[in-house]
């Protein structure tokens, strides 16, 4: 009896390794995506804050030196904000993008692992027909060797 051997092992090893690449740049996708998220978030925080502190600073009474010093500084923050949305789209669509690669690679993957199951079954089914075949030759054998005596 051979050893079951399944013809596309190959391209299943190739399209697993192209599933694994397309899973890493996923993750690394997600870290980049989060990471801007967390940067605009800060940025977005400390506007807010800013805003809270001009109000405060306003009410108690402050220099024209200080608000415009403030208002440059606001503008600046707005300025970073706006980049960093930016990014933030970017790094989600390009998120979005390699998750499409590794549904897309999964797909694939398991087409080929469904195909092997069945190609697998019609092996046993095969080997099991074979091997019915060799115990009927087996014992038509050892009946005519019965007859013979």
């Amino acid at each position: 009896m051979q050893a079951y051997q399944y013809r596309f092992d190959k391209v299943m090893t190739v399209k697993q390794q192209e599933k694994d690449q397309n899973e890493m740049a996923y993750k690394d996708a997600t870290k980049s995506f989060e990471d801007i998220a967390t940067k605009l978030y800060k940025l977005l925080k400390k506007k807010e804050d800013l805003i809270d502190f001009q109000e405060k600073k306003l009410a108690k009474g402050s220099t024209i030196d200080e608000i415009h010093h403030y208002s440059n500084f606001l503008s600046s923050v707005e300025k970073s904000i706006d980049e960093t949305q930016q990014k933030v789209i970017q790094a989600r669509s390009k998120m979005e993008w390699h998750k499409e690669k590794l549904i897309e690679k999964s797909l694939e993957c398991r087409k080929y692992e469904k195909m092997k199951e069945k190609d697998y079954q019609s092996y046993r089914k095969e080997q099991d027909r074979l091997e019915m075949i060799e115990l009927d030759e087996l014992s038509s054998i050892a009946y005519y060797n019965k007859e013979i005596r």
